[in-house]
């Protein structure tokens, strides 16, 4: 089993910078992370689920959505199996609720949608202010 646990997030102004962090770890011996997506994923009230910034754990491919673009940094340690999100110049359009997950690749691809991801962590709100 996968465990995928969260860090970070916050309240801060508009224009300013947070970063979040996700930890995924296999509770049993093999080689379950291999080959596998992390990404980063957000829903506001009344939105629609929406993926943010993904990476696959061993081609370190990384894949971003257009609106974060320039903005957010996905990263990863491989040793520690830990993902960032470095969120920089945050708008009001940001304010949501920000979840990591992890899941299996499409012939190498993370999708930028929730379909293959089946480990979530649970949540960390972004407010941003004016």
């Amino acid at each position: 089993q996968v465990q995928v646990v969260q860090s970070g997030g916050g309240s801060v102004q508009a224009g300013g910078s947070l970063r979040l962090s996700c930890a995924a770890s296999a509770a049993v011996s093999g080689d379950i992370l291999s080959d596998f997506c992390m990404g980063w994923f957000r829903q506001a009230p009344g939105k629609e689920h929406e993926g943010i910034a993904t990476i696959h754990t061993d081609t370190s491919r990384i894949w971003y959505d257009d609106s974060v673009k320039g903005r957010f940094t996905i990263s990863r340690d491989n040793t520690k199996n830990t993902l960032y999100l470095q969120m920089n110049g945050l708008k009001l359009g940001d304010t949501a609720m920000y979840y990591c997950a992890a899941g299996s690749s499409f012939s190498g691809t993370c999708r930028l949608d929730k379909y293959g991801y089946g480990f979530w962590g649970q949540g960390t709100q972004v407010t941003v202010s004016s």
